[in-house]
């Protein structure tokens, strides 16, 4: 079984930073990507960066620039580092990711439970 576990949220004024975390457990064989999607009420849940095994990352638009995606290979985990925090950031963060587990040789998607996020102004 596989979980993903997220912790980082809270709440910080704009302008503020925080860092999300992500650590993919269980039994794991492969993680093609990871990323960070997030949700306010009544909206579709929104990409908001993604990273791939090699490296590769991906950003929408409005957090170019003040987001960074990193990953740690060894560590199955993923981080979200958020600076120049805006209110219209706040939301609750999910974690991502693609990822195979032994035996069965397709990729599925797993979810974590999600972070609250919430930016003053």
């Amino acid at each position: 079984q596989v979980q993903l576990v997220e912790s980082g949220g809270g709440l910080v004024q704009a302008g503020g930073s925080l860092r999300l975390s992500c650590a993919a457990s269980g039994s794991i064989f492969s993680i093609t990507a990871m990323g960070w999607y997030r949700q306010t009420p009544g909206k579709q849940r929104e990409l908001v960066a993604a990273i791939t095994s090699d490296g590769s990352t991906n950003y929408v638009d409005l957090v170019k620039g003040r987001f960074t995606i990193s990953r740690d290979n060894a560590k199955n985990t993923v981080y979200l580092q958020m600076n120049s925090l805006k209110p219209e950031d706040t939301a609750v963060y999910y974690c991502n990711a693609v990822l195979k587990v032994p035996v069965i040789n397709k990729a599925n998607t797993y979810w974590g439970q999600g972070t609250q996020v919430t930016v003053s102004s």
